[in-house]
């Protein structure tokens, strides 16, 4: 029997931290993964991750290194994952970077630079899988497009202004997107996977203005974790509007609807220290891969394996509500039969 060959995916930021899970989980799945970054000796040991746990399934990994701030380099990269690869299927948006800073401390060249890669290389993305995906099927479109986003994107927090700002716009974009496709009747679809804080190496190289290092804010999850997600949102065939990834994402989004003056005033108490290593002082050389990327293989994961989580019950609920319907279903029933018999 001939092996199912798999989907043909983008993934964009994929040398390293979540990019690098995701296109893991998609070689898992056997399918073509194109991994997508600046740094080409960290995207080649990805590729090697991704043709491993490939094994016989079928898939595939190329690198195609890539400047998302830069539309024609990625126009470039997406002619070629089509000429290496075939029709590209789903389109994962993940690049990012970023500050970490007072907003009274910032300068105006590190704003543009956060805005170009962790907003418009989103944009520039989009627009490179929309011109393959809408023509297709008799124009009817075909494809799927993932943003990658943040419980930031809802509720910003202090010392990360550029960030949130690029994720809030990323939300704005992506509304005004899924509106026009369905004006069109396109049968391609957009979806967000807003995240909670991971366990990558972005703490290692962020450009930081602050006394320490910096850290994601507890609870902090593996990035194998959302990946899933990730994953299961490419192969949906209808995905979701958005998934929400963690106990802790579903809790700043809806608490952003409900208290959004109690958690200005909140993290205004708690989210200086909350994001720094306050036992771990920053050297006078930390790298900073704002402007250029840091030279090595990297990883998916950071440093903080021993304080992170390796599942979520959120999570799993989330992509089995089915059966966690059918569960509830028996359990009322089994509830409404007992209290029959006991009447």
């Amino acid at each position: 029997m001939g092996v199912t060959r798999g989907k043909v995916v983008v993934v964009t930021g994929a040398s390293a931290g979540l990019g690098r899970a995701i296109a893991q989980g998609f070689a898992k799945r056997g399918d073509r993964v194109a991994l997508l970054a600046r740094n080409p000796e960290a995207l080649q040991a990805a590729v090697t991750e991704c043709k491993i746990l490939a094994g016989d399934r079928g898939g595939e990994a190329i690198a195609i290194p890539t400047d998302v701030s830069d539309a024609d380099a990625v126009e470039r990269a997406a002619a070629e994952v089509e000429r290496q690869l075939g029709p590209i299927d789903v389109w994962v948006n993940d690049a990012m970077v970023s500050v970490f800073s007072p907003v009274k401390e910032m300068e105006a060249a590190d704003y543009k630079r956060v805005t170009e890669v962790t907003y418009l290389g989103y944009v520039y993305g989009t627009l490179a899988a929309l011109r393959r995906m809408l023509p297709r099927d008799g124009g009817r479109g075909q494809g799927t497009i993932v943003q990658i986003g943040s419980a930031l994107s809802y509720r910003s927090i202090p010392l990360q202004s550029a960030y949130c700002a690029c994720k809030h716009a990323i939300n704005g974009f992506t509304d005004s997107l899924r509106c026009e496709l369905y004006h069109d009747r396109s049968n391609v679809q957009v979806t967000t996977v807003q995240m909670p804080a991971m366990n990558t190496v972005q703490f290692d190289w962020v450009k930081n203005r602050m006394p320490y290092m910096t850290q994601p804010v507890p609870p902090i999850y593996e990035p194998e974790v959302a990946a899933r997600v990730v994953v299961a949102a490419g192969h949906a065939r209808r995905p979701r509007r958005e998934y929400w990834v963690g106990a802790p994402t579903v809790e700043a989004i809806v608490g952003q609807r409900f208290v959004p003056g109690l958690l200005d005033r909140y993290l205004g108490k708690t989210g200086y220290d909350s994001q720094q290593l306050m036992d771990e002082p920053k050297p006078a050389n930390a790298p900073s891969n704002l402007y250029d990327y840091i030279p090595g293989v990297h990883s998916a994961r950071g440093k903080f394996d021993g304080r992170s989580k390796q599942s979520s019950v959120q999570v799993t609920a989330s992509l089995n509500r089915g059966w966690v319907a059918v569960g509830m279903g028996v359990v009322l029933a089994g509830v409404a039969m007992m209290r029959r018999r006991s009447a």
